[in-house]
């Protein structure tokens, strides 16, 4: 499958401090890369290097098969971008803003006119088209900013934090509409702290940390990274969590980790976990609450490999300077 974005040894720095030290990226035309990383790992700054807005100081970066950097005037034609903030008229109505970037991408005004009407019927705004933008919710203003990004029909769409600050009923809107774009064959790019939204939308995840990749691999390959299913158990108030460790630890692969009435440990399989340890269990008399397996998550992974919790992200245009 031909490569829509590269970049190789990409760096940047701003004044002393290294926003990009030697990144390495592949996303294979039609699939969605995840770009993951806690606040001011590089991950914006990567988009705007990608998008032609911020020149690297090192290293190479194509996207569509155009040089970043010497073919910037040509790869602005083939991409869309959606930032953290939509970047949308807001004396203008929702159809003026769509047909004036059309204009801006010399696609004539009928032609424009017919792709703002596509645009606003796709994105749910048909009845919101002739409204100011200013009148428009959070969720309608990022379904514009996305339906602008599209106008051209870019092959590369690069999708900075999209759903920042949206309501679930938003988000899940704007979801499905990547996922359709997608489907006909768009690349995106989209970095995000939402993890659920990595785990729904990427087919591919990158986690960036103080400018370097730390690791790469589908949801499940980095889940995998981190240990395989738990066992999770919730004692009753008095059932004893030292006995419980000793009736499980021979069945299992370490013995179980005890925190308070919770006991965890790594399985070899899911069949037949559950019934063996509620077996295990009720022949020492240990009263149990709950037993469940448990898959690592994003959030799992985000923390094994960073050392802290994602945090979304408000702004990030100060990242030139973390």
């Amino acid at each position: 499958m031909a490569v829509a974005i590269e970049t190789s040894g990409l760096r940047k720095s701003f004044g002393e401090i290294e926003a990009l030290r030697g990144v390495d990226l592949s996303v294979e035309a039609g699939t969605v890369l995840g770009l993951l990383g806690p606040n001011g790992a590089g991950k914006t700054t990567a988009v705007r290097i990608l998008t032609t807005l911020l020149p690297p100081d090192g290293g190479s970066a194509s996207v569509a098969g155009l040089d970043v950097v010497a073919e910037a005037p040509r790869l602005r034609a083939k991409i869309g971008l959606a930032g953290q903030h939509a970047a949308i008229d807001e004396n203008l109505s929702g159809f003026e803003n769509l047909e004036m970037v059309g204009r801006l991408y010399h696609l004539g005004r009928k032609r424009a006119g017919e792709r703002a009407r596509d645009l606003l019927d796709q994105f749910d705004l048909v009845d919101a088209a002739d409204r100011l933008a200013h009148t428009y919710s959070g969720g309608m203003s990022r379904r514009l900013d996305l339906a602008a990004a599209l106008v051209a029909s870019p092959p590369v769409i690069f999708l900075d934090e999209p759903t920042t600050g949206l309501d679930p009923r938003s988000r899940q809107a704007l979801w499905t509409a990547i996922e359709e774009r997608v489907a006909e064959g768009t690349t995106v790019l989209l970095t995000t702290q939402y993890l659920d939204e990595a785990d729904r939308l990427a087919d591919s995840i990158a986690v960036i940390d103080h400018g370097r990749v730390i690791a790469k691999g589908t949801s499940d390959e980095l889940k995998s990274r981190i240990g395989g299913d738990r066992l999770e158990i919730v004692l009753e108030e008095d059932g004893s969590p030292e006995a419980a460790q000793r009736a499980l630890a021979a069945t299992l692969i370490e013995p179980p980790t005890i925190e308070g009435r919770h006991l965890h440990a790594p399985i070899r399989e899911r069949r037949g976990a559950i019934a063996e340890a509620v077996r295990l269990l009720d022949a020492e008399g240990i009263p149990v609450e709950d037993v469940a397996i448990r898959r690592p998550t994003l959030d799992d992974v985000f923390i094994a490999l960073t050392g802290r919790a994602a945090e979304v992200e408000q702004d990030e245009d100060s990242e030139e300077a973390a």
